[in-house]
């Protein structure tokens, strides 16, 4: 019974062990895809710099008169330059398309619903992040206790200071992974949100000129 017991532990120890380099590759890819992200949302701000709710008014105003004259692509280049990204352009796009069209109502609203799903799927990268950061980071400090308590028993005190400064190093990444991710959400889905409502906004100053009509 004392036998197996010892040959499960040593499995589990062994399989504990051969996590230890994937763990520390995929905290370091972690680290990679926050660092990428934080700079993606960096260029997100710039492009948003220039928007404001008064040009966005005019450009709606113009896209209306420019639907009422029958001169969609007119409305399409006023409402481009609102767009802070290709996503919401290709969706201003689509909605001054699908005015005045059997179905439009429907239309613009499951455009409207795929773009808020378009953002969830964006926002989902760094919310996973936000909760593999810090698990990577648990997993890698974990890992090496094993093999540092093992050299403490033997009075290895190099590869006691081994082990620990790895531990402690990939707590230290697993969190700030975290860290960033998180906030990273956070202004994304302020900026995402205000993406909708601008869409929305778009959509009703549009309509309103087609019920008149």
């Amino acid at each position: 019974m004392i036998s197996a017991a010892t040959s499960i532990e040593n499995v589990v120890f062994d399989v504990v062990a051969a996590l230890r380099v994937p763990v520390l590759i995929a905290a370091l890819l972690a680290l990679a895809v926050v660092v990428l992200e934080l700079g993606s949302l960096t260029a997100e701000l710039v492009r948003r710099r220039r928007r404001n709710a008064t040009s966005l008014e005019r450009a709606a105003t113009t896209a209306r008169q420019a639907v009422a004259a029958q001169d969609r692509p007119g409305a399409a280049v006023a409402l481009r330059a609102t767009a802070a990204s290709r996503r919401i352009e290709d969706a201003l796009v689509a909605i001054v398309n699908a005015l005045g069209g059997p179905r439009s109502e429907n239309q613009i609203s499951k455009r409207l619903a795929d773009f808020d799903l378009g953002s969830i799927r964006r926002l989902e990268r760094t919310r996973m992040l936000v909760r593999a950061g810090p698990a990577l980071g648990l997993m890698g400090t974990l890992i090496p206790l094993t093999p540092a308590l093992d050299g403490l028993a033997r009075g290895d005190t190099q590869s006691l200071s081994d082990n620990l400064r790895t531990a402690f190093s990939i707590t230290v990444l697993g969190l700030m992974v975290g860290a960033i991710a998180f906030g990273i959400s956070l202004v994304r889905d302020r900026l995402y949100a205000q993406d909708l409502s601008d869409l929305e906004f778009v959509v009703v100053t549009l309509t309103d000129e087609e019920a008149a009509a």
